[in-house]
């Protein structure tokens, strides 16, 4: 049984990074990059305070990739960008290294808990079995 979902209108700052990974495939290093949402901070207040905290997180945050071979004292270069939609992109860099990222706010308007199907019955296998696997999920459609 999944729990209630909840209203709520509280703010956000949320921070995403162009992550990026190696891997190998037939003897060839493959560079995959994808934006990937690695923190969300919520703020206390109007949007105004959460405007504030995006743009002190715009010019102090810095990504993984560039805080792991930081050493004490280094100090990224930095552009950062304000868009016309109130989002940050910023280009930082340091030691020969360079990503970017994106910050934004947001309101949570809708939560819900993740929730589990109970387990199948001994007969419910034994038919999916028989039977075959049962139809897909009907995908979802605009109401109307």
């Amino acid at each position: 049984m999944t729990a209630p979902s909840a209203m709520t209108a509280q703010w956000y700052v949320l921070i995403e990074e162009d992550t990026r990974e190696t891997r190998r495939a037939d003897g060839v290093e493959l560079r995959l990059h994808h934006w990937t949402l690695v923190a969300t901070h919520a703020v206390s207040g109007t949007e105004e305070a959460a405007r504030a905290v995006a743009e002190d997180a715009a010019l102090h945050y810095v990504p993984g990739i560039l805080a792991r071979h930081a050493r004490p004292g280094d100090t990224p270069g930095r552009n950062a960008f304000l868009a016309g939609d109130g989002s940050w992109l910023v280009h930082v860099r340091q030691n020969r290294r360079a990503c970017h990222f994106r910050v934004s706010i947001a309101r949570l308007m809708h939560t819900r808990e993740e929730g589990q199907a109970p387990p199948k019955s001994l007969k419910e296998k034994v038919r999916h079995a028989l039977d075959g696997p049962e139809p897909p999920p009907v995908p979802w459609t605009p109401k109307g």
